[in-house]
């Protein structure tokens, strides 16, 4: 009998032809405080169902690793469809739409197909948990394109036959669980046995999946709820639903019908529909003088200050703008992170009590010298930079802690307006795979950083964790506090956005650890069909990344 030798962490060891890869994780699991998800099999990520079937080099990915945690987080929406699928029948599971995320929880949109109750709820989930307590496999196949869109086709999910309709490859995995097939953007966990971790709650129109975090794979926190956002999510729904873009599959049928210059304008339209109605609630309200926007980064922050600005003028305002970065302190006063780092991105890198007295003086009428911030030397600096606020003026600042009480926490509430904006995706893959906001983010970034700082796509990469944990500590805790909230996100963004992410992705190689990600996001790019920049109008947020912007962004 044959044998293959895997090098694990410097380990020689033989195992026989047919060994599984769970097999192999199950003899090192003790070494891991989380369970493994996946292996790396000499740089290609491999299921556990799947054989061994050379000599390589091995490491493991376990639940707190990005790769395992998105293996489970598909396996449990799998399960979770699969569950009603069992209660309700075929035709109600495949509608089910997974919309969005709100902390620890996936949102599903059930359309009137089921009932919404905690009675319901219940019910899912014991079916879920039984179906766990089964330890019923996850099985991939791979089918040739048109018989998988035949398969789909019969199963009435005409959200994956659009989407394979534009594949360029000759095959496509599906997976299957005990009958029920259905396809997803990833990998896989082998069994039902593995999604121990879950709750799923009544909320709103439609139900929560609350799963674990990576950072602690075995623990389901209890659902905090953010009706603002919320509301801002089912906003963004209602009106995709209203001019019939859902999915990719939808987009790249528009796209192909050349529609897209219609599309843009219709978009852009609604965007600036919404800034406009902000600028008036913030002028009916009186006595406001301090515009507070703030969002995780690649927002499109920039953009939307000029163009809130903009409209705050056609109702008779004065807009000026400030950066709360012009008020970090001198850079042997910046905090350490944990690594030993400049922490830029906490409170504590702000110097709060300078800008509460200087935004203080301002209100009360008085003349002030604003300071500017010079990274290249990390010192604060004035150059005449003074301000003087008569009755019709009013600043519009920005900053990553403009939500958060600390920042303003001398000024008089009446006289504040808290913008919180993010790109919030709008679309999906289908039904079953959602569009992270992280991902549509992250690729504004790299494109940003690629154009304007001559960072490659490496780079970008590797830093996004960072970026990640300081939206978590210093942002995302902020968000229900603000009056206002505006999605940044186009429909068609990351239909732009593919031709100048792609070759930055590209340049990535297998030996770098950014390899993987790089590949995840290449196979997402390429659901989409290109749109020419072109279309854009110059003062599109999208501009703020891919260029040729009006603004100083």
């Amino acid at each position: 009998m044959s044998t293959f030798t895997l090098n694990i962490d410097g380990e020689l060891k033989e195992y026989p032809k047919g060994t599984t890869w769970e097999d192999v994780a199950r003899d090192y699991q003790k070494y891991f405080d989380s369970p493994i998800a996946a292996v790396s099999d000499s740089g290609k990520i491999r299921e556990l169902f799947k054989r061994v079937e050379r000599d390589s080099d091995v490491s493991f990915f376990t639940l707190k690793d990005k790769i395992g945690h998105q293996t489970y987080v598909r396996a449990a929406i799998m399960l979770t469809i699969k569950a009603i699928q069992e209660l309700y029948g075929a035709e109600v599971a495949n509608k089910i739409r997974l919309d969005f995320s709100i902390g620890n929880g996936l949102f599903l949109n059930v359309s009137d197909l089921i009932p919404v109750s905690e009675e319901a709820a219940a019910q899912i989930k014991a079916k879920m948990e039984e179906l766990v307590a089964r330890d019923i496999p996850y099985m991939k196949r791979s089918l040739p394109i048109d018989e998988a869109i035949a398969l789909f086709d019969d199963c009435g999910m005409e959200d994956k036959v659009r989407l394979f309709k534009y594949r360029r490859s000759s095959r496509v995995n599906i997976y299957e669980l005990d009958g029920y097939y259905d396809y997803f953007y990833g990998y896989m966990l082998p069994r039902t046995g593995y999604v121990k971790y879950f709750d799923f709650i009544n909320y709103g129109t439609g139900y929560m999946l609350l799963l674990p975090r990576a950072k602690t794979p075995t623990v389901v926190d209890p659902f905090e709820e953010r009706k603002k956002l919320y509301q801002t999510f089912q906003n963004t729904h209602e009106w995709c639903k209203q001019i019939g873009l859902l999915n990719v599959g939808d987009l790249n049928d528009r796209i192909c019908k050349g529609g897209m210059n219609d599309l843009i304008l219709v978009q852009e339209a609604e965007q600036e529909r919404r800034i406009g109605e902000i600028a008036k609630e913030i002028v009916a309200r009186g006595g406001v003088k301090f515009v507070m926007i703030a969002g995780p980064s690649s927002s499109g922050k920039t953009s939307f200050s000029h163009r809130l600005s903009i409209q705050l003028r056609t109702l008779g305002m004065q807009p000026h703008a400030i950066a709360l970065d012009d008020y970090f302190v001198n850079r042997e006063q910046t905090p350490l992170d944990e690594d030993g780092n400049y922490n830029f991105e906490c409170i504590e890198a702000i110097d709060t009590v300078q800008f509460n007295e200087d935004m203080l003086k301002l209100l009360d009428g008085e003349r002030v010298e604003l300071p500017t911030f010079n990274f290249k030397i990390g010192r604060r600096e004035y150059n005449g930079h003074y301000m003087q606020l008569e009755k019709d003026d009013i600043l519009v600042i920005e900053g990553i802690h403009g939500l958060n009480e600390k920042m303003s926490y001398a000024l008089p509430n009446e006289s504040k307006y808290k913008i919180y904006i993010s790109a919030l995706t709008s679309i999906n893959v289908d039904e079953h795979n959602r569009i992270s906001t992280t991902d549509a983010r992250l690729i504004r970034r790299m494109v940003r950083d690629a154009r304007t700082r001559g960072s490659d796509a490496k780079r970008t990469l590797g830093m996004w964790a960072s970026v990640r944990r300081g939206e978590e500590e210093n942002i995302f805790p902020f968000q229900e506090q603000a009056d206002a909230m505006f999605n940044s996100v186009l429909i068609y963004e990351l239909a732009c956005l593919k031709p100048f992410a792609e070759p930055l992705l590209f340049e990535i190689g297998k030996d770098e650890p950014e390899y993987f990600e790089a590949k995840r996001l290449l196979k997402f790019l390429d659901y989409f069909l290109s749109v020419p920049s072109e279309f854009l109008p110059n003062n599109s947020i999208c501009r703020e990344f891919v260029g040729g912007s009006c603004f100083n962004v």
